[in-house]
């Protein structure tokens, strides 16, 4: 412990990581954690700068959005946001560390899309890793996964669809698979079958149901769940392991869970949308609010999602924030494939899981941390630095009051949009401080802008201790 004033003690809370809960204190300095004291010791006795209460309430470790879009173009659209903005929406939602995606413009190289994504990243107020993407002709994939792994990524997403934007074929998915075990990484999906989409969207267009309000039926449960069979069937033939992102169906979890079971390291990341909202929405005066890909399903496939998140068997829950506003949404809602698809979330990711599960007895605190920040940080190669709350771990801590009931206006989030796809919703439980990298960055409710302090964290080697627990 430090021998002079620590910079930062919370003490009276119950300190949450993904395997343990217990009143202690957290002593911090420097930046980084430098003691956890348990609640028998007097931790009056040690000497800080600030004090801060926590009692009553649950600390946490700073949460890791393993799934971000921030100031994205694709086709026409430019979501509204910056790093700036979306970084300090994330730290006012209890995240400290966001991951995006470094995808390629049109016969852009992956490494330069990377770098492009790096130089904007400068203005981030939380800290970032960034995921690589292949979607086209690389004149090497291996020489291309190496060189990433060397700059600090050591995760690159895959499409299975959106024909000649960001679509792959199946033996690029073998060649990234093959070459990203080489370097300790993870291949992620997004898994559905192109074919099925595109006959569900031409069904669509001739029955004149194109539109906002006909979402749900263009991208069927079938076309992801054919698609993740399909790509497991690889990655069990190179024994590789995989992420599949935003799972919507329970159908599709069941299959990794399959593979898992067959010794294949495969996992599931799931959406706040997709474990609360269903295809109800499409039937709202403003159905293009809720378009993303895959879309809302069924309550019925929602509530036995819901209950896959119950038993363990969703590793991680990503926001997919894409921060469209309301005009950019409507503009196109007269058919769904020309709008931009996305829904805002960075901000609301865990008081919609924590109110939807946790609040409600439905999984542990423990397994909430799990599920937002341990196994996304060990999904990224960023744990234990990230995701957990142990000494030497950088202080990326969220005060989280359980019984704080707060119901959701997008006039009052941080986020570069004027809507919220929860909005009105009344929800128990509410990050109250959130500290990132040893600074009080919101203060009982109130966001401080640290300004642009927020570092890249490279990805280490994803070996199997850094993999997740089994559940």
């Amino acid at each position: 412990m430090v021998a002079e004033a620590a910079d930062l003690v919370i003490e009276g809370g119950t300190v949450v990581t993904d395997d343990s809960s217990k009143l202690a204190t957290v002593v911090v300095d420097n930046g980084r954690i430098e003691a956890i004291v348990d609640a028998t010791e007097d931790a009056a006795q040690i000497a800080a700068v600030r004090r801060i209460d926590a009692t009553g309430r649950l600390v946490m470790p700073g949460a890791v959005d393993p799934h971000c879009h921030v100031g994205i173009r694709v086709g026409s659209y430019t979501t509204r946001d910056t790093y700036a903005s979306a970084s300090l929406a994330a730290l006012a939602g209890g995240t400290t560390t966001i991951v995006d995606f470094a995808i390629p413009a049109p016969d852009q190289d992956p490494l330069e899309a990377l770098d492009e994504r790096l130089s904007l990243a400068r203005t981030s107020r939380c800290d970032y890793a960034e995921h690589g993407c292949i979607n086209g002709p690389t004149a090497s994939i291996p020489a291309t996964v190496r060189a990433l792994a060397a700059a600090g990524v050591r995760t690159i997403k895959l499409f299975t669809t959106y024909r000649g934007i960001l679509m792959v074929d199946t033996h690029t998915i073998a060649e990234v698979m093959a070459a990203i075990s080489e370097v300790a990484g993870l291949t992620y999906v997004h898994a559905e079958a192109n074919d099925l989409v595109e006959a569900a969207q031409l069904e669509a267009v001739n029955a004149a149901r194109i539109g906002a309000a006909g979402h749900a039926a263009t991208r069927p449960e079938a076309a992801e769940e054919r698609a993740v069979a399909d790509v497991l069937g690889v990655a069990e033939r190179l024994n590789a392991a995989v992420y599949f992102v935003h799972q919507s169906t329970p159908g599709a979890v069941d299959l990794v869970q399959g593979a898992k079971a067959r010794g294949l390291h495969a996992f599931t990341e799931s959406c706040p949308h997709y474990l609360t909202l269903d295809d109800g929405c499409y039937r709202s005066a403003h159905p293009e609010r809720w378009v993303c890909c895959p879309p809302l399903r069924n309550r019925e496939t929602v509530d036995a999602l819901d209950k896959r998140a119950e038993l363990g068997l969703i590793d991680t829950v990503g926001s997919d924030h894409c921060c469209y506003d309301t005009v950019q949404k409507a503009e196109r809602a007269d058919d769904v494939r020309e709008m931009p698809n996305g829904l805002p979330g960075v901000e609301t990711r865990l008081p919609v899981v924590f109110d939807r599960f946790v609040a409600t007895g439905r999984i542990s605190p423990e397994r909430f941390v799990a599920m937002v920040a341990t196994n996304p940080a060990r999904l990224n190669g960023l744990y234990p630095r990230k995701g957990t709350i142990a000494v030497g771990s950088d202080a990326d801590l969220v005060i989280f009051d359980p019984k704080a009931s707060r119901t959701v206006a997008a006039a009052e989030l941080h986020m570069e949009t004027d809507y919220s796809p929860y909005e009105g919703l009344t929800i128990t439980g509410w990050p109250s401080t959130v500290v990132a990298g040893g600074r009080v960055v919101v203060d009982d409710g109130h966001v401080i802008d640290p300004g642009p302090v927020g570092e890249f964290i490279e990805a280490g080697a994803m070996e199997p201790p850094y993999l997740p627990r089994p559940s």
